[in-house]
């Protein structure tokens, strides 16, 4: 997930040369604690494939430049039993974003074996099998970086250095090698999978890292989208797409993704050019561009005017069902809905996201608005149950699910560029390979956003693989899109 207005939260400036030999050194400290791990073995069939796996839960430390553990990361790794030839099996390291939040949604909704069902509360739960996990093919190691999951910072120990791009990126990195090395995998093919802020992470990897990636998959790119106008072109299709939805509009026989395409061709035409001349628009020609927009997003023309063409997402997500419903959309999943709230913030209190609750019937508005402060460490207890009950890890501490506090104090270190730097990973190694993905009702991370991103930054067109799903920011929720996910992912990983 990813947060868009948390970004603006205090940074904390962290020197290269310190953060490259926080991430290095190798020198033990004496009367260090071991790190935790827990091995098991399970069985399953995927694909229609039976497979026997070995599930490993472990403890990583880093460490600063005198070789002290500083905090720790915990990956969760899948690895399929009886292969004969280890070092040809492709090796997948995933991970999601946040800044601030642990892999589960990749893990325990889209690739792991197991699937969770049922609620996040551990008491409601329940665990099953995966039939559409990649494991039949590739090795899955999901990493939850410190301040997510079981990862913390060490005892007296502060772990805001791995609070940053670039911090963040080494430490994950030094993972990936670690892992690498213990199990004897560094000539396997190896494939980057992140996803929301998770994109970003996998993007400065590819482009810093030591090491050679097979390719980089990204699930609900979160590129940095600027101007006067793109921000509103990039989210017009996925607003029509919610408009679609919700029956704001006339569908007239068309299914989501013909409106979808019909409103991304006139973003990308008409609405550009009317955005691009600004108050030099002839009123004729702005009304016309009004009713037009009307018709495809499902806002009034009076409103479309009155906001000068340029439509933020709050405007949509609290307009399109204000009347008569009183209603607002989500904003990770726009078919959400909630109340619309006084003083709604758009983000933190997003009803798809479901951190803040909503005000109990009756409650008298007002009081303080939500912060990432206020709402801080998201246990899920679910998670934790199944590390600890089906896993056997170890660990007495809560799963942190999101944690808002790292998101708030992230420094994003100018990381605009990292899709850049990706770009010029892929321009210097020509078998590296792109896939992305993303949800057409996602209006977090709009899918054209990515899409106009890599038109624009030099990424090799054909060695792009991209796949638009009728879903959330998380595009594999839904079993039919659960299946053709894993899928892409599979065809994606084993293309030669």
């Amino acid at each position: 997930m990813m947060w868009k207005s948390f970004a603006l939260g205090l940074a904390l400036v962290l020197t290269p040369s310190c953060a490259i030999a926080q991430q290095v050194a190798t020198q033990t400290v004496a009367n260090e604690a071991k790190p935790r791990v827990a091995v098991t073995k399970h069985p399953g069939k995927f694909n229609s494939v039976d497979v026997r796996y070995t599930a490993t839960v472990r403890e990583h430390f880093l460490r600063d430049e005198q070789g002290a553990a500083i905090a720790t990361a915990t990956t969760i790794a899948y690895v399929r039993d009886g292969v004969k030839d280890a070092a040809a099996r492709p090796v997948l390291f995933l991970f999601n974003g946040g800044p601030g939040a642990s892999s589960s949604p990749l893990h325990m909704s889209a690739m792991g074996p197991m699937q969770r069902v049922g609620g996040s509360n551990s008491t409601e739960a329940k665990w099953v099998i995966n039939h559409y996990s990649p494991i039949d093919f590739a090795d899955l190691v999901f990493i939850d970086p410190p301040g997510t999951g079981f990862s913390r910072a060490m005892p007296g120990k502060d772990a805001k250095r791995y609070y940053s791009v670039d911090g963040d990126a080494l430490a994950v990195e030094s993972v990936v090698q670690e892992w690498l090395k213990a199990n004897g995998r560094e000539g396997s093919p190896r494939f980057l999978v992140g996803e929301s802020y998770g994109t970003i992470r996998a993007a400065v990897m590819a482009k810093s890292s030591k090491l050679k990636w097979n390719g980089v998959m990204l699930v609900a790119v979160a590129p940095d989208v600027s101007g006067r106008e793109m921000p509103f072109v990039a989210s017009l299709p996925t607003m029509a797409a919610g408009a679609w939805y919700h029956n704001r509009i006339d569908r007239a026989g068309k299914t989501v993704e013909q409106v979808y395409d019909e409103a991304l061709s006139f973003a990308r035409t008409d609405y550009v050019a009317a955005l691009i001349r600004g108050a030099s628009l002839p009123a004729v020609d702005k009304h016309r561009v009004a009713e037009r927009m009307s018709k495809l997003v499902g806002l009034p023309v009076e409103l479309i005017e009155q906001e000068n063409l340029r439509l933020s997402k709050n405007t949509w997500m609290f307009n399109l069902l204000k009347t008569p419903d009183g209603l607002r959309t989500g904003l990770l999943d726009v078919r959400v809905t909630a109340k619309l709230e006084p003083g709604a913030l758009g983000d933190l209190d997003d009803p798809a996201l479901g951190v803040v609750p909503p005000r109990a019937a009756g409650a008298p508005a007002g009081g303080p608005a939500p912060t990432p402060q206020s709402v801080g460490a998201v246990e899920s207890p679910a998670v934790a149950a199944y590390l600890r009950q089906e896993l056997k890890y170890p660990a007495g501490e809560p799963y942190y699910g999101v944690n808002f506090i790292v998101n708030s104090q992230w420094n994003r270190e100018g990381g605009g560029k990292a899709f850049e730097g990706l770009a010029a990973a892929m321009n210097a190694d020509p078998a590296l390979r792109l896939y992305w993905s993303g949800g057409l009702y996602d209006l977090t991370t709009p899918a054209y956003a990515a899409a106009y991103t890599f038109d624009q930054i030099g990424i090799p067109s054909d060695r792009v693989t991209s796949a638009l799903f009728p879903g959330p920011h998380g595009v594999y929720e839904g079993e039919e899109n659960l299946a053709r996910f894993n899928k892409s992912i599979r065809d994606f990983v084993l293309k030669k």
